[in-house]
C-alpha cells in the first residue's frame, strides 16, 4: 500500500474535492483520482461517493478514515522527530478555538505565529461545541470553562477574569454603584445563553464563595459584543471576562471599571483558558512549538488583562 495514496485520501476526505487535494499536494488531479482508485481496488471497499457536486465518504470509507488518520500522523509525527532540526516547525496544524476568544485574539496570534514559522499551514475553527479532538483530527484546542479530566493534556494558561463596567454618561444619570446590591436598581445588560440569563455573583476575596446576585435590564442577548457596545453607548453595565472588553475601551474613558474591590464572576465557581491535545498528537514537534507559542504569546497574568 502506498503510503501517498494514504496521504491523498485523507486530504479528499477533508476537502471534499479531488482538486483541492491536486492543489495541495502540486499534482494533476488525473493523479490523485488514480491513487485513489487503486487503493479501492486494494481494500475492496468504495470508500467515496462521487458526485458532480461534492465527493463524500461512504460508511466504509468514514471508518477507514479514522483508522488511517491516525497511523499516518503517527508515521509523519516519525519523520518530523527525525528532521525536526533540519527543516524546522512546518506542515499542517489543526487549532480549534471558541468563537469569540478565536475572532478577538486567536487569529491574530495565528498571523504572529505564522511569521515565526513561515512554513506552518494552519487550519483554524471557530465554534462554540466542545469537540472531540480524536474524532475532528484536532491537534490544539482552546477551551475556557472548568478543569475537568478530559482526557486531553496541556496547560492552563489563565484563570478567567471578570469585570464589572459602565459608561461614564451612564454613571453621571444614574449614579455609581458602592456594593454588589446595589446593582439591583440599575439596569444590568445581560447574556442570555441556550436556558437562561446570567447570573452575576460575587465574593469579598478567593477565602470566600460567590454569592449570586440576580440582576435585570433592558437588554439581553446572546451576543456579548452587542452588550459591550450597549454600555458604552451609556444603556447599562456590563459584566465579561477581561479578554471581551476592546483593547483601549477603558484607557481612552469609554468605559469605567466598578466595584474593583469585589471578586465577580458569571458562574459560581472558577474558569480557566486552557490550551490542551490528544495525547498522541504531543508527539510532533510542531504541536510542541504551536502550544508553547500560544502559551508565551497570552503570557500570564494574560496581556489583556493589563487593557483593564
Amino acid at each position: 500500500m502506498h503510503v501517498q495514496a494514504l496521504r491523498y485520501f485523507l486530504t479528499v476526505a477533508t476537502t471534499g474535492s479531488f482538486l483541492a487535494t491536486a492543489r495541495h499536494f502540486d499534482v494533476p488531479a488525473s493523479s490523485v483520482s488514480r491513487f485513489i482508485a487503486a487503493l479501492e481496488k486494494e481494500v475492496g471497499q468504495q470508500l467515496f461517493y462521487r458526485s458532480t457536486r461534492a465527493v463524500r465518504l461512504t460508511e466504509q470509507g468514514q471508518r477507514y478514515y479514522t483508522q488511517v488518520r491516525a497511523a499516518v500522523e503517527l508515521l509523519d509525527s516519525a519523520a518530523e522527530q527525525l528532521d525536526h532540526r533540519a527543516v524546522g516547525t512546518r506542515g499542517l496544524v489543526r487549532i480549534n478555538a471558541p468563537d469569540s476568544l478565536g475572532r478577538l485574539h486567536i487569529a491574530h496570534l495565528v498571523n504572529q505565529m505564522q511569521l515565526k514559522y513561515p512554513e506552518l499551514l494552519v487550519e483554524l475553527t471557530l465554534n462554540n461545541t466542545y469537540i472531540d479532538p480524536v474524532n475532528e483530527g484536532t491537534d490544539v484546542i482552546l477551551r475556557v470553562g472548568r478543569l475537568v479530566d478530559s482526557g486531553l493534556i496541556g496547560k492552563v494558561v489563565c484563570s478567567q477574569k471578570y469585570v464589572l463596567a459602565a459608561s461614564p454618561t451612564y454613571l453621571a444619570a444614574r449614579g455609581t454603584p458602592e456594593n454588589p446590591e446595589d446593582l439591583l436598581q440599575h439596569s444590568c445588560l445581560l447574556y442570555k445563553g441556550l436556558t437562561e440569563s446570567q447570573r452575576w455573583h460575587f465574593r469579598r476575596s478567593a477565602n470566600e464563595t460567590y454569592e449570586p446576585l440576580v440582576v435585570s435590564g433592558p437588554l439581553r442577548s446572546n451576543n456579548s459584543e452587542v452588550l459591550i457596545n450597549a454600555a458604552i453607548a451609556g444603556r447599562g453595565i456590563v459584566l465579561f471576562p477581561t479578554w471581551l472588553f476592546p483593547p483601549a475601551s477603558f484607557k481612552d474613558g469609554r468605559l469605567v471599571k466598578l466595584l474593583g474591590d469585589w471578586d465577580m464572576s458569571a458562574y459560581a465557581d472558577e474558569r480557566y483558558i486552557q490550551i490542551l491535545s490528544p495525547e498522541n498528537r504531543l508527539r510532533s514537534q510542531k504541536v510542541r512549538d504551536v502550544s508553547t507559542f500560544l502559551v508565551e504569546a497570552i503570557g500570564s497574568p494574560p496581556y489583556w488583562d493589563q487593557w483593564i
